[in-house]
């Protein structure tokens, strides 16, 4: 089983870890942690202590929190495996036992999510473009300007998405990252499920700036082409942060789009057990996306392919399937409707399992796009709704960095304006609604009336 491991160095090897200007490698930081296999390939990663919060539990997630990467605060991941069956290193590892062993986590396999069926697409890109008011968004000066767009997918294609858009797109090579063993130039990789969600990213704020993050290249014994491990994913937001860090606070604008997730409970410990990642608040990738936010990151992930009506043949959790990140109070959690304003019967429903109220909302998909897939397949799944509500958060960000109007205050927005798809406010399978560029316009005018 693929384990990370959180542990508590000496504050001279946190600060080397912390330091984007150091390497420190696992040997560094890891030597001889009994029933383990370290991963050398991995380069450690800090992880920010959450500071308590107004209730004094640093881990309720959905209240504000504060968190610190002093080195006598923070804490190192490394990656390692350890036998199915081996539960005396389990034992090893216990903190108690082993006082630098913070906790031993699952680090779950994470892939794409593609529809789960063959149906042909329902309208094209330019009934999305129609449906999301992008004249009306362009002609308020939203349009992605100066604004960053992290892709967290399979890598893009940028010569392929330009064509397909018919104008330029750019790539910001110097603050892309790839993980350990992915070859392949920023920009310039297969056209694939990472090329569908850049397109998408685009229709709405074209003029967004791309960062290629190719998590799901990465490698491991027995995977696939599109799945890589929660580890790389950790590593790429602690990356990010680092490019948040380094823009003014005033002016950060750090979009994130994740159309992947963990479909099945095969890969992490059980539900109750300290290291589960599905229902954990406390495993680190949960606590870097919490960090990321409070930095001024907005944080999109896909609700997921396991509708009742039309669930993808992988899905395994007997319930709740929105699992882990996904259903995290501090992102935006993407159901699907098509053109026609439907629930795709893939788009899966709530309850969430970090927080119940998930989906957030719902954006388009499974219209013909970016031709990823064929000339005639369309942009499907939540997978494609991610991207399309991550071009709008882009476009808001033109002239509304965090510094203006917080990631939590986005989503709050984007939440109250949302056009209700049911009779009751929230239901678990539209969330709050579809989103709504004319009451986001709306909104954001009369929030600049009363900052006057």
């Amino acid at each position: 089983m693929r384990i990370l491991i959180q542990l508590r160095p000496s504050p001279d090897l946190v600060a080397a870890v912390t330091d984007p200007g150091q390497t420190a490698t696992t040997a560094d930081v890891a030597d001889g942690l009994p029933g383990v296999e370290l991963d050398p390939a991995f380069t450690p990663v800090a992880v920010p202590r959450p500071l308590p919060a107004a209730d004094g539990d640093p881990l309720s997630l959905s209240q504000p929190l504060d968190f610190s990467l002093a080195p006598e605060d923070a804490s190192v991941l490394v990656r390692g495996t350890i036998s199915d069956d081996e539960l005396t290193a389990r034992v090893a590892l216990l903190p108690a036992l082993r006082p630098d062993v913070v906790g031993v986590f699952a680090d779950p396999v994470i892939e794409s999510t593609p529809v789960c069926g063959g149906d042909p697409p329902t309208g094209d890109w330019h009934d999305v473009e129609r449906l999301l008011n992008v004249p009306g968004l362009h002609a308020q000066g939203l349009d992605g300007d100066g604004v960053t767009v992290a892709v967290l997918d399979t890598g893009i294609n940028a010569a392929h998405t330009a064509r397909q858009l018919g104008r330029g797109v750019t790539v910001d090579a110097e603050r892309c990252w790839s993980p350990s063993g992915v070859t392949g130039r920023p920009g310039e990789f297969e056209v694939d499920h990472g090329t569908m969600c850049a397109f998408d990213t685009l229709i709405t704020a074209p003029q967004a700036t791309l960062i290629d993050i190719p998590v799901l290249l990465s490698t491991r014994p027995g995977g696939s082409a599109l799945d890589g491990l929660l580890s790389d994913a950790v590593a790429a937001f602690a990356h990010l942060r680092n490019v948040l860090d380094a823009q003014p606070a005033e002016s950060r604008s750090l979009v994130v789009n994740n159309s992947w997730g963990s479909f099945s409970p095969e890969w992490d410990f059980p539900v109750g057990h300290p290291g589960n990642y599905s229902d954990n608040a406390a495993h680190p990738f949960n606590l870097m996306v919490a960090a990321l936010d409070r930095t001024g990151a907005d944080v999109l992930f896909a609700a997921g392919n396991c509708g009742r009506e039309c669930p993808d043949g992988r899905c395994a959790y007997p319930g709740r399937p929105i699992v882990g990140a996904n259903s995290h109070p501090k992102v935006l959690s993407v159901g699907g409707i098509d053109v026609n304003g439907e629930r795709v019967g893939y788009s899966s429903q709530g309850p969430g399992r970090l927080t119940a109220r998930k989906p957030d909302v719902c954006a388009y998909t499974h219209f013909l796009g970016s031709r990823a897939f064929g000339a005639s397949e369309p942009d499907s799944g939540t997978s494609a709704a991610a991207p399309v509500a991550a071009g709008l958060v882009a476009a808001v960000r033109t002239r509304w960095p965090a510094g203006k109007l917080s990631p939590a205050q986005l989503r709050a927005l984007l939440r109250r304006t949302a056009e209700d798809r049911s009779e009751v406010g929230f239901d678990y399978d539209y969330g709050y609604g579809t989103v709504d560029p004319a009451g986001v316009i709306a909104a954001l005018q009369k929030r600049s009336k009363h900052a006057r």
